[in-house]
């Protein structure tokens, strides 16, 4: 079973190749320091890369502690293997960045130490969407980074940006559209229920759920492409050979800034907002430090650090950051987002990969 967590960890690799390209240099995985230190798991490629040039040596400048950055592997081995750690006492990372499904699914196993808010300085500023909860109300995630699906367009075939995800079912759009192919990282489903049904809380049933399969089956003939590989829609949209579909915000706008003919639009119904979380393994020793952690993370400074550097939508209200408004706009929107619904791709994956399947790119 494919999970949005495959999807994710491929698209950090995306998005840190931008970061790459300017020159970024890897850094050491290990920091050297005389008692304190932690293991990082995140995202691998570029975007650790990254974290490793810019944000791990701050933190340790800062508090002292040092940062052995643990590269996750794809799709949901990371999550067996911090479980099957767990068991035996010992953990490859004391703090991972995981997907919501991840987060959700090791819920269930208790696999996560709950995370003291109090020692969060500034819990008060994180958008409430960024506090992942035990269903007891014991928090288990604090939101690490955040990114955003938008509706692209090339802008040699479209001169004027369209205003609505609804631009996906006009038959004039024919052979035009590039899709995400996986029911659990385009989202598709919401971006459906958002625009013609009222919101996701249509997805609340099944036959709200097969109402929204029925409309979305709607869009096919305009499709040209269910991509996985990001790097070819990219290039196609770049061409103008498929002028049309959604993709990565950040990584859009990096093509843009490089003259390519492509624009990143957040239709009025919101951006998909998707985002990883910071969890403490139930077998690290680190709690302290790994509050500290988290703590030093969620501050106004090192999410704008993180928006400037890494390309990531902050986890904070807009207000206590200092980015100026295009430093905003190039990672983020006002407009209120589009909240994927993890819990469906917990309790119902298999049925929706089915239905997907059969409905929509079968």
């Amino acid at each position: 079973m494919k999970t949005i967590l495959n999807g994710t960890i491929n698209r950090r690799s995306v998005l840190g190749a931008g970061i790459a390209a300017a020159g970024v240099l890897a850094m050491p995985s290990i920091l050297r320091a005389q008692d304190k230190s932690l293991k990082v798991g995140v995202y691998g490629g570029y975007f650790k890369k990254s974290f490793d040039e810019h944000i791990f040596p701050a933190f340790t400048k800062a508090t002292g502690i040092a940062v052995e950055s643990v590269a996750e592997p794809t799709g949901e081995a990371w999550l067996v293997q911090l479980e099957q750690a767990a068991k035996a006492g010992q953990a490859p990372a004391d703090i991972s960045m995981m997907s919501q499904v991840a987060t959700l699914k090791g819920q269930a196993t208790e696999l996560w130490q709950p995370i003291d808010i109090n020692k969060i300085e500034h819990n008060s500023d994180l958008l409430p969407r960024f506090i992942n909860k035990y269903p007891d109300g014991r928090v288990c995630g604090i939101g690490a980074v955040a990114w955003y699906i938008t509706l692209v367009t090339n802008t040699n075939v479209y001169k004027e940006a369209p205003t609505s995800w609804a631009a996906f079912w006009d038959k004039a759009n024919a052979d035009k559209l590039g899709l995400l192919a996986l029911v659990s990282n385009s989202f598709l489903l919401e971006v459906t229920a958002k625009t013609f049904m009222g919101g996701t809380n249509a997805l609340d049933t099944e036959e709200g759920l097969n109402k929204a399969f029925e409309k979305l089956a709607e869009v096919k003939p305009n499709v040209r492409l269910w991509y996985r590989d990001e790097a070819q829609f990219e290039q196609a949209l770049k061409s103008g050979e498929i002028p049309m579909g959604q993709y990565y915000h950040d990584v859009t706008g990096l093509a843009a800034a490089d003259g390519n003919p492509v624009r990143s639009t957040f239709p009025k119904e919101g951006g998909i907002q998707d985002s990883g979380s910071w969890v403490i393994s139930r077998a690290s020793t680190k709690t302290e430090e790994a509050h500290t952690f988290i703590d030093y993370m969620s501050q106004p400074a090192q999410q704008a650090l993180m928006s400037r550097k890494v390309g990531t939508a902050p986890t904070l209200k807009r207000e206590v950051l200092d980015l100026t408004p295009e430093e905003f706009a190039a990672v983020s929107s006002d407009i209120e987002p589009i909240i994927p619904r993890y819990d469906l791709y917990t309790t119902k994956s298999d049925w929706l990969n089915q239905k997907w399947t059969e409905m929509i790119v079968g």
